[in-house]
């Protein structure tokens, strides 16, 4: 591979969870650089074995490991997989997570509860990782759990020129929540339309939450409701009730994280929506692909972005930042 720039670490070394391996294929595919070999084994005990192929010293490794279900194996998995490769004496390890799982559990909202992604961010730097790469973080300030320099990249500008290639008319953007709002805001502009808000009370530790008014005109529209993930989808359901019966026409749901816990298939199968897009930043089982979901590959945006920080280039160059 010719990266165009000289790095101070040695080439770069692609290792794979088995958390994504169609998506870390994606990317080896597209860098020209092959994913190196490992073991990695999980014993009747549960415990995890991971062992590399090759030596990685001196080299610029980048470890992809979304964080799906299994969830807690594939951290484990990803905790043993950087330590294993800072003990092998790699130059520089750089985690990309597509997904980050705890990132709801960034603040202390309540009495006597944890704040579970800073507790992940510190396990990842602890297990020896340098850089980190990920995609559209629930909250912003989990940039600051981290003490090591990393990416934030974001599926925005994928789906938005998706939706602007489609040329639909009469279209409002609705974000699922206010405090989506200012992305939300961004997603419009982009397409030059309209937008307008629901609001909506979350009931409990539950997922689930209350969709209450329409603030702005959805009436005779086209509606792209736009958020970052998708969980039980009770957000969506409750979001697509409320503009259908504000007088919305066709229904759009856009979102980057397909988590789609349960029950949220038996909910989306159920709404009155024309398309779902989403992204793989997490992979969508077979069983879970309903016909009007439509997956965009972040693949190429993430191996550039690998590219990039190999060759020590700007990332904000990509969004023309």
């Amino acid at each position: 591979m010719n990266c165009g720039r000289c790095s101070m670490y040695g080439g770069i070394k692609l290792f794979s969870g088995t958390s994504h391996p169609a998506l870390a294929q994606e990317i080896s595919d597209y860098l020209g650089v092959p994913l190196s070999g490992r073991e990695i084994i999980k014993f009747p005990n549960e415990n995890l074995f991971v062992q590399l192929h090759e030596s990685v010293r001196g080299q610029d490794v980048f470890l992809i490991q979304t964080m799906c279900p299994p969830v807690s194996d594939n951290i484990m998995e990803l905790l043993i997989a950087i330590d294993c490769l800072r003990r092998d004496s790699a130059g520089r390890i750089t985690v990309v997570v597509p997904y980050l799982a705890y990132a709801r559990s960034d603040k202390k909202d309540q009495p006597r509860v944890p704040i579970t992604a800073r507790l992940l961010a510190d396990m990842i730097q602890i297990a020896g990782a340098d850089r980190y790469i990920t995609v559209d973080l629930h909250a912003g300030q989990i940039q600051g759990f981290f003490s090591i320099p990393g990416d934030e990249i974001t599926a925005f500008h994928i789906l938005n020129e998706y939706f602007a290639q489609k040329q639909l008319e009469d279209v409002v953007i609705v974000t699922a929540d206010l405090g989506f709002a200012k992305k939300g805001r961004n997603f419009a502009a982009r397409l030059q339309v309209p937008m307008a808000f629901v609001e909506k009370r979350r009931t409990g530790n539950d997922n689930c939450s209350e969709a209450l008014t329409v603030i702005g005109d959805v009436d005779g529209k086209n509606v792209i409701i736009v958020d970052d993930e998708i969980s039980t989808g009770g957000s969506i359901a409750n979001t697509v009730r409320v503009v259908k019966e504000h007088g919305a026409r066709d229904i759009y749901v856009s979102c980057s994280h397909p988590v789609l816990a349960p029950p949220a298939i038996e909910r989306l199968r159920a709404l009155p929506v024309k398309e779902l897009v989403t992204t793989n930043t997490l992979p969508i089982p077979p069983e879970r692909m309903l016909p009007n979901i439509k997956v965009l590959s972040v693949g190429p945006l993430l191996a550039e972005v690998i590219r990039r920080v190999h060759e020590g280039r700007s990332v904000g160059e990509l969004f023309n930042e």
